[in-house]
């Protein structure tokens, strides 16, 4: 198959989805990749019906990746995700409307252009969390004690960055009171998995990222936010409150950080929705068990290789052509740096 993957300057060291690209060249597929924040993109050619057999976005939510997409959509190509999908969770306005419509446990939304603009909201629902509505990667969210903090700086280290402030709509939601800790639910095609993390509003809470049990109630969610958006690979952020399960955020092509073999499954699961496009139809749990070692990964439509004994590269028929470029193999000494995790707010 010939795959093309949008990959943006933040995740260009990612093992997310850069070892995902090599496990695809290791089976014997042609990968392309696109830089779309830092190369020249003859569009017109690049972009054509018949091209690749799918096109994989990974890029900030507010960059020109998903631009793209939809242009590759627009001449029948196959998206993964379906375009549409993303659209819908990337702008967490439109995703927190369309979650509540659909019935799932969102927060109360705020929407404003200013922050001042939120001191408007009954000083009972305060503390709010205030972050921008096409963020990403946890960036410029702040917890709001009071109405008279709503102008306070947002930290250094997010200042300029993707996701900060600085013209585009922000969002507001009643602080969900909880014990520090994260639930991320990832969706793979079908297979849900369930971690823990620390909160990105209470960095002081100390909690050891793992692998967790999936409780019923929590895969119903999970699954059915697959359903509402039809989205095939995503991850869920929840948040354990006083009245039940809250949602709080939801990301497409997250990090799948504590997923088992993660490389491995998001690639069948890669190669499934190109040859058969986008189910959308949720997930069904999956037993929390990392495999043994050495042992066949089991997954969604498996290749006929495992991430341990990968096929022989197949010869490519076609070389790539300018702009794609094989993405940059870190040498072996260098520790690679850790996938960026997808966090959100309403915390």
């Amino acid at each position: 198959m010939r795959l093309c993957f949008l990959v943006e300057e933040q995740y260009r060291h990612d093992g997310m989805p850069l070892d995902v690209i090599r496990q695809l060249g290791a089976w014997g597929h042609q990968v392309d990749v696109l830089w779309p924040g830092r190369s020249l993109i003859p569009i017109s050619e690049a972009i054509r019906a018949g091209s690749h057999d799918a096109w994989v976005l990974k890029t900030v939510s507010g960059g020109p990746g998903l631009t793209l997409l939809e242009a590759a959509a627009s001449v029948g190509l196959t998206t993964v995700n379906d375009v549409r999908a993303i659209r819908g969770v990337r702008d967490k306005a439109l995703a927190a409307v369309i979650a509540r419509g659909s019935g799932l446990p969102v927060p109360v939304t705020y929407a404003a252009a200013r922050p001042e603009e939120f001191a408007e909201i009954p000083a009972a629902e305060f503390p709010l969390v205030v972050k921008p509505a096409d963020g990403s990667s946890g960036r410029a969210v702040r917890l709001v004690a009071t109405p008279d903090r709503l102008l306070d700086p947002v930290e250094p280290d997010g200042a300029g960055a993707p996701g900060a402030p600085g013209g585009g709509l922000l969002i507001a939601q009643p602080y969900v009171p909880n014990s520090g800790t994260d639930l991320k639910v990832y969706s793979v095609a079908g297979r849900l998995y369930a971690t823990e993390r620390c909160s990105p509003l209470h960095p002081a809470h100390a909690v050891r990222e793992r692998q967790v049990p999936l409780t019923p109630e929590i895969a119903r969610i999970a699954a059915e936010i697959g359903t509402v958006f039809g989205l095939d690979l995503y991850g869920v952020d929840i948040l354990l409150g006083p009245d039940g399960p809250v949602v709080v955020d939801i990301n497409d092509f997250p990090s799948f950080r504590q997923v088992p073999d993660a490389v491995a499954r998001v690639s069948a699961a890669v190669l499934e929705l190109a040859r058969n496009g986008s189910a959308g139809q949720g997930a069904v749990p999956h037993a929390a068990v990392p495999p043994t070692a050495g042992q066949p990964t089991p997954g969604p439509s498996a290749p006929g290789q495992t991430k341990a004994t990968p096929a022989a590269p197949a010869p490519s028929t076609s070389a790539p052509t300018p702009p794609f470029t094989a993405p940059p193999v870190p040498p072996a000494a260098a520790p690679r740096p850790r996938p960026a995790a997808s966090i959100g707010g309403g915390r």
